[in-house]
Formats: C-alpha cells, structure tokens, sequence
C-alpha cells in the first residue's frame, strides 16, 4: 500500500483548503469497507476462491474505522454456525491449533414474561431454539476472523475510517472511498499535524458497515436503493458484561425475557446468557419506534437489572464491560436494492437480521460470502470490462437461506403496530411461529416514514422519573461510558453536525424536552440551565463520549443530526462484547 504523507509547517495560512491537497492512491481488485461478520467473511472468501484459483495477485483490501478489529463490535451474541461451518469448516474443531476457542455451547433455553417482580414462564417460538448454537463474544470473534483473513492474503487496515464514496466521472459508478483528514482542528482548519486522507480506488466496493452505516445511507440515496422496499426500522441494544460468583454461573444458559421493564407501546425485550467461565452477558432491546420522549432506553436497562431474575444472577458480581448499538429491525420488507454500479452492501448494513430469531450474524456472514463469489466471478470472466454490477449476487441472495428465513418471519415485528400493542403482537407472532408459519399472503406494512416519526410531543406523554443508580447493580451513565474505553480527540470537527445548534434547540426543546439526551446512552447530548438563552437552556454535544451506535441519527425527530466518522482509531475499545 502506498504511504501516507503528512504536511507539517508551524504556521498555516487561514486560506489553506486541505481539499486541494492530493490525495495519495492506491488501486485494488475489491475494496471492503468494514471489520464485522460480513466484511470480514466477504474478505476471507475472495481470498480463498483466488486462491484456490493460482490467482495470489487478486488483492483484496478491508478498512476499519476501529483501531483495531473487535473494538466497535457489540452484539449478545448467540450464533448459529451455518455460515462459519461453511467458511471455515474446523473453526472449533480440538484438533485445530487456530480454531476459535471462546465458544459456549448452548445447554437449555428459558422464555419469561416479566411483570415488576415477577416472571411468568411462556413458550418460547420454534425460531429461538439454541440446540446446536454457541454463546460468543462478537468482539472476540472477530478479532479472530481478522486474523484468518490475513493469514489468507487479506490487507487488514484497522484505524483507516473510510468517510467519503468515490463515483466515476464517467457513468456515476462506484469507484472507491476516501478516508478522512486527520489533524484538522475543531474549526475546520488545519494543524501542524495534518495529514490528508487518502483513496483507495477498487473494482467492487463492498459495505459492510453495519447497521445505518454512514456511507451506505449515501449509496442507497444515489442509487435509490430502497425504492422497492419498505423504511427500514431500528432498535438499540444496550449490553454489559459482568463477572458472576460461581455459585450463579449456569454454563450455556439462554433466557430471554419481555414485558417489564418497558410500557406495553414500546417493542423491546431483554437477555440472560451465562458464557466462558463465571461470564453473564445481559442487555436490553428497545424498538426506536416508541411514542414517549420522556422514555430512555439507558434508564429502563438499568431499571430491568433490578428485577429478581436479572438481580439474582448478578448482584455479588462485577460488571466489567457496557457498550451499545443501534441494530435493524425491519426484515424481510425492509431489505433494499442490494447491488449498485461497482458495488453492493452486505451484512447488517443491508438489515439482514432475523428479529425473531434474534440472529444476525449468520445471515451477515453468508451474505458476505454470496457476494464474495459474485465479485471474484464478475471480475475474472470480464477482467477488461468497466463498471461492474453485481447481477450474481441479487439472484443469490433471492436463492438463499437468508431469503427464505426472513421472508417466513416477515409479519412478526410489524403484527406489534395493531390496536392491541404487546399483547397483540406476541398472540400474533404465536400464530406466525405455530400455525402460519410464513405462508400468509399478506405481507405487514412497517410504520412509515421511520421511527423518528413515531414520537409524540413530550406534552402529551406521561412523564417517567427514573431510579437513582445503586453503584452496585445500576450505574450512571459516565460510569458505563467509561467503561466502554471510549476516546476521540478534542480539537476536532464535532463528528455528530447538526446545522445550527441553537435553532435546534428552540425547535425542539419545547416539543420534546430535551429527548436527545434520554434516547443517547452515552450521555453525548446535554441540555444544560443557561439563563441568558432562549427558553432557559443551551444545546451542547459532547462528542468525546460517542460510542458509535448511531441511535442520533436515526431517533432525532427533526431528522437534523448527521453521524459522520470521526479520525480513524477513534471511538469504542469494546471488551468480550
């Protein structure tokens, strides 16, 4: 890869645009732009089909915005190996000296309503049985499928944010993406550190950034992928991982929880999973389409680890990692165009999860693949062609697995919009799994146009007052933050643009109160008492503490506040989430 160069002078006159500096280049077969499932598996199988094929010069190159792969990564995770068996046939196998050796199988599974101090045991839908599955760290697994994709051939570059796509001049095409500047200060000016991004210029680009990617939300728009499909829908996970007194520990265990501690209009549930040794992984998922302002997803997970059958397992314990993450909830009628001129998306950023099942991982990781033999076929049977369309990888995708177990749980996230909320959504999911099981001929509608627009005025909700934290159980939110390793350096463009902070604010401080710093769980957003403002509070943004879960982005009802990527390396160092 070519070097990066760097400007350095003491003084820098104020007229000096970094965009008319050159960017250095660098020119691959295929360009993937993130270090998830769905990256990583795409990245690992063009390599092996090349490979395979003698074809040792094919160059596969893979960006990460994280400084190093793992640590944006956040998930429950219970993984169905399908798609890992396939890729790497002895990945947990003994006799494997670089199998994955952090796999917990699953033992038994438990359903439970809650009530506030109770537990109601409920039968769990035929898409949730674990048999066969692995409890994982999501940020461990991927650490590790780094390494087997370098070993590979794959150029792994961790710390490089890719912020910027690049379109042929020609015909519009995908051609690349760009990473951003570094040693640019708050102001927009550059420092004696400056250092410009650089192009990474690629035959096929492939997305996998994840859900609400930033990047992606630009190739949908142009391409206008999602003309055929539905608004896409959202949730926010929020996860800690505690360190348990063995007498609790119960190896392999799976429940899964609804009800308490979230009001009967909001989608949500919450999960118990007992991994490694003496290590319980439990969060909360709350549907972004709630209506209250006054609800904060943070608070109820605080609140939900009260309960007895979240307290009992964890109170003696040590809570030693938190993290959070924006996931797609829309299905199968959500799923865009996913193959565009010199390009496609893959994974999460595509919403290949299966809500229900509440697995995603497989579904990336095949789709990573499917798009990995489309790529290396389309560009070896016409090496001297232009623009390059993924045609391969829409069919396969409509001929797959993942295809078939989406389209079949279609109509259970949607049945929770009917008159009856819960309790009608989980009597007609019943139905959907026992009875119906995928072949009604109707499809159910999402609510449109998105989740930000299901948010009433915060005047016509009841307020929610919320527990002081214990320091025991329950925690402040800096001192989860803190956990999570996160840092950015200061003296850079806020990564988190809104237009004008205090039009913003006199907008929508009298309709929400203040509903920025409730749906963030990194107290990023402030509203902070300032007299001699407007309405008596200033709007600040506290962007150090930004853990990258996009929920911003993606709640704001006004629809005015823009993720972009922060400098490379910066954000989240998530542990064993």
């Amino acid at each position: 890869m070519a070097s990066k160069t760097s400007v350095s002078f003491l003084d820098i006159d104020d007229s000096f645009d970094p965009r008319e500096q050159e960017r250095e280049s660098d020119n691959v077969d295929v360009c993937i732009v993130g270090g998830g499932p769905a990256g990583l598996s795409a990245a690992i199988r063009l390599k092996q089909i090349a490979n395979e094929a003698g074809n040792e010069a094919f160059r596969v190159l893979l960006l990460e915005k994280a400084g190093e792969l793992g640590a944006h990564i956040v998930s429950g995770n219970v993984i169905e190996p399908s798609a890992v068996n396939e890729l790497i046939p002895d990945w947990n196998n003994p006799d494997n000296p670089s199998r994955f050796e952090n796999a917990t199988p699953a033992t038994h599974d438990k359903m439970r309503f809650l009530t506030k101090n109770n537990s109601i045991p409920i039968p769990a839908p035929p898409q949730m049985n674990n048999k066969g599955n692995y409890i994982i760290s999501l940020n461990q697994f991927c650490k590790w499928l780094g390494e087997r994709a370098e070993e590979v051939g794959v150029e792994v570059y961790p710390g490089f944010a890719a912020s910027e796509v690049l379109y042929n001049s020609t015909d519009g095409s995908v051609k690349g993406v760009a990473t951003n500047d570094l040693g640019i200060s708050r102001k927009g000016k550059p420092k004696p550190s400056f250092e410009r991004g650089m192009e990474f210029n690629a035959r096929v680009t492939l997305f996998a950034e994840g859900c609400h990617g930033s990047l992606t939300k630009q190739v949908i728009k142009k391409f206008d992928l999602r003309r055929d499909s539905q608004p896409q829908t959202y949730g926010l996970g929020l996860k800690e991982v505690w360190e348990v007194k063995p007498e609790k520990f119960r190896k392999g265990e799976i429940v899964h929880t609804m009800g308490y501690p979230l009001p009967s209009s909001t989608y949500g549930g919450g999960w118990l999973y007992h991994f490694g040794d003496n290590l319980v992984s439990l969060g909360l998922v709350v549907g972004l389409d709630y209506p209250n302002p006054w609800l904060s997803p943070y608070g109820e997970f605080q609140k939900m680890k009260h309960h007895p059958i979240y307290k009992s397992v964890i109170e003696g314990g040590k809570c030693i990692s938190y993290g959070a993450r924006a996931l797609n909830e829309g299905g199968f009628q959500s799923i865009p165009k996913c193959a565009f001129p010199g390009g496609a998306l893959i994974g999460d950023t595509a919403g290949f999860l299966n809500v229900p099942k509440i697995k995603g991982t497989h579904t990336a990781m095949r789709s990573g693949m499917l798009a990995a033999q489309a790529a290396y076929s389309a560009l070896t049977s016409n090496p001297d062609s232009g623009t390059v369309f993924l045609y391969d990888y829409e069919d396969a995708l409509r001929s797959s697995s993942i295809w078939s177990e989406l389209k079949q749980v279609r109509n259970m996230r949607p049945s929770f919009h009917s008159p009856l909320g819960l309790y009608g959504g989980i009597m007609y999911s019943g139905l959907e799994a026992y009875l119906f099981r995928g072949k009604t001929p109707w499809t159910l509608k999402h609510k449109e146009p998105g989740d930000h627009a299901a948010t009433k005025l915060a005047s016509e909700c009841p307020k929610i007052e919320y527990p002081k934290p214990d320091g025991q159980i329950s925690f402040d939110i800096l001192t989860s933050v803190s956990r999570t390793g996160t840092n950015h350096e200061e003296d850079q463009p806020v990564h988190l643009q809104v237009e004008d902070w205090e039009a913003h604010k006199n907008d929508q401080w009298p309709k929400y109160k203040g509903i920025e710093n409730r749906f963030c769980p990194a107290g990023v957003y402030e509203y902070v008492e300032d007299g001699a403002k407007e309405f008596g509070v200033k709007f600040q943004i506290n962007a150090q503490n930004c853990i990258h879960c996009k929920t911003c982005d993606i709640k704001a009802p006004a629809q005015d506040i823009n993720w972009q990527t922060p400098q490379g390396g910066e954000g989240p160092k998530y542990f064993m989430t």
